[in-house]
């Protein structure tokens, strides 16, 4: 009669881990939150150095002079992403406690602001709209207008990724992607509407405030 080999204690767990090894560490979520928020944070580095530059050669062309530009429009403008920022923030607390519907009507918030502050900045700056408001600046003109639109025209390329992707996390959000426990979608795009907004800070001042205005 034939005898079965006993099977040694632990020899399942054994060959479990061994085969673990074969196939690869399969990273937990916790593992894929960390390795995704430093690569997020390592990008806003690398994008600082861009909006870093754009404000060096803001002040080492205009030194202590600025365009004139109007105080009210560009009050305005910056009044409205900051408000953009509080619905964001908004949006991101609501989901955290279960409120879906808030969540989603902030997020569709946050990205009409957006598209508001864009159409101050294309309207009144940029004269994209003659028969509502002339500018006086083109980026052809002279030194106030090359760099008015450099700061404003690379800002803008941002905050218009930054609705795309709004608007992706609601579309996700729409279909029940996101869980107050799960929820990284929402937070890099909360993190990133946050940086977009903190570099109109700095620019805000260097474009509108410092310097004596010149007049064209």
């Amino acid at each position: 009669m034939a005898v079965a080999n006993p099977v040694a204690p632990g020899a399942g767990h054994v060959e479990s881990a061994h085969s673990e090894a074969a196939h690869g560490h399969v990273p937990t979520y916790a593992e894929t939150l960390a390795n995704n928020r430093l690569g997020l944070w390592l990008f806003f580095i690398s994008e600082a150095f861009l909006f870093g530059g754009l404000l060096a050669v803001r002040f080492y062309l205009w030194g202590g002079t600025r365009p004139e530009v109007s105080q009210f429009i560009g009050l305005l403008v910056t009044s409205v992403l900051l408000l953009s920022s509080i619905s964001m923030y908004t949006a991101e607390a609501a989901l955290e406690n279960g409120n879906r519907r808030l969540f989603l009507t902030l997020l569709l918030v946050t990205a009409f602001l957006g598209l508001v502050f864009l159409g101050g900045v294309m309207i009144f700056e940029w004269g994209l709209f003659p028969s509502l408001y002339e500018g006086h600046l083109t980026p052809w003109g002279d030194k106030y207008g090359a760099v008015v639109f450099l700061m404003t025209g690379m800002h803008a390329i941002h905050v218009i990724s930054g609705i795309i992707f709004i608007l992706i996390v609601w579309n996700l959000g729409r279909k029940g992607h996101f869980s107050p426990s799960r929820k990284w979608g929402v937070e890099s795009a909360a993190i990133y509407w946050h940086y977009v907004d903190l570099v109109w800070i700095f620019f805000y001042p260097a474009i509108y405030l410092i310097g004596t205005a010149v007049t064209h």
